[in-house]
């Protein structure tokens, strides 16, 4: 029997695919990724159809779609993200499909219009296997009448790469860190203004703000901290750090005293699952998925877009530096438990298994 030929319909130039795609290969897997945004991914054979990001191009490529869906002759096909990747899942012509929504697409993107309301309705009532990787997720896709079964998959963190630091944290200065990408959704001005606020309480404080993840709106937030008395030379508070790679990534995240994610929106976050296995306090928007994963115990939770409360929770933290370490130690063990990347991916070979009737118990 030939190893199951698995074709991914997602962002190539995705970490977050790239990784998925990766474990799957690990596990014995032939994998193929159809995509519009292309990008070296060693561990599969690269389809491209119409690069770009044109709207009407996923309706316009789909007899194309279907032509390279049939030529590959996968045994299963799995759309990542519901309302663009997983409409060519579930128009290819392939059975079993599986659609995994990432957030936005399913908890912003259907109350935009009633087009893409009842698009997100046709795409998850096609597929045969349904995951999200948090609890508000899969009672989204409950909500459009899905009759396939729908699991809690998380994207996990490595565990075993993403792990606190050998020695206790330097606590001479106050260093914090936001992974978010530089798009609005993530809040990354409110970040500023809050970390503004917390130098104009603790003025004489060693303060520092370590910006990863990049995007479209750098220049605006370079000019507000700049504004903000953020970036004063030979005293620079926000650092712009943006995109790294994984050793850099867990450099920046050991050297953290406090990991901040305020989106508005957001389902299961890989930043904030790698902030935890590395042991760090967090302090993150209100949102149900980030009260499955950070307690009192390992964190604070402030409402999104307020940059008064994410101040008074950093300004917390800063007076209590006991109280933050003993927060990453805790979430740490909440890592270990529930977020190893290699258990979630185990997990989601035995349901691909499963519903290729491979599955041997």
């Amino acid at each position: 029997m030939r190893p199951p030929r698995l074709l991914f319909v997602g962002d190539a130039d995705s970490v977050h695919l790239q990784r998925w795609v990766r474990e799957m290969h690990a596990r014995g897997a032939e994998c193929h990724v159809l995509t519009r945004r292309p990008a070296p991914l060693d561990a599969a054979t690269l389809h491209v159809v119409r690069p770009g990001d044109d709207a009407p191009g996923w309706l316009l490529a789909l007899p194309q779609v279907r032509r390279v869906a049939r030529a590959v002759d996968p045994d299963l096909v799995h759309g990542h993200y519901v309302t663009s990747n997983g409409l060519w899942g579930a128009a290819c012509g392939v059975r079993p499909c599986v659609v995994t929504a990432w957030g936005s697409d399913l908890l912003v993107s259907p109350r935009e219009s009633r087009l893409k309301h009842a698009l997100t309705g046709w795409i998850l009532r096609r597929a045969d296997l349904l995951t999200g990787d948090s609890a508000d997720l899969i009672d989204t896709m409950r909500g459009f009448g899905v009759s396939a079964p729908c699991h809690e998959v998380t994207w996990g963190a490595d565990t075993e790469r993403f792990v606190p630091p050998a020695q206790p944290r330097d606590r001479r200065v106050f260093t914090l860190a936001s992974l978010r990408q530089w798009l609005p959704n993530y809040h990354v001005d409110v970040i500023l203004q809050a970390v503004a606020r917390l130098r104009r309480r603790e003025p004489t404080a060693p303060l520092r703000l370590r910006l990863l993840g990049g995007g479209a709106l750098e220049p605006v937030l370079r000019d507000q901290a700049a504004a903000l008395g953020l970036l004063e030379p030979g005293a620079e508070v926000a650092e712009f750090v943006g995109r790294v790679d994984d050793p850099q990534l867990v450099a920046a995240l050991q050297a953290a005293d406090v990991s901040i994610s305020v989106p508005a929106s957001d389902a299961t976050s890989v930043a904030l699952l790698e902030s935890l296995a590395c042991g760090c306090a967090v302090v993150v928007s209100d949102l149900p998925a980030n009260r499955a994963w950070v307690d009192d115990a390992g964190g604070l939770r402030v409402p999104a877009g307020d940059a008064v409360a994410l101040a008074d929770a950093l300004h917390a933290l800063w007076l209590d530096r006991d109280r933050t370490a003993a927060m990453g130690a805790h979430n740490r063990g909440i890592a270990l438990a529930r977020a190893s990347r290699r258990v979630q991916m185990d997990r989601m070979w035995r349901l691909y298994l499963r519903l290729l009737g491979r599955d041997d118990g």
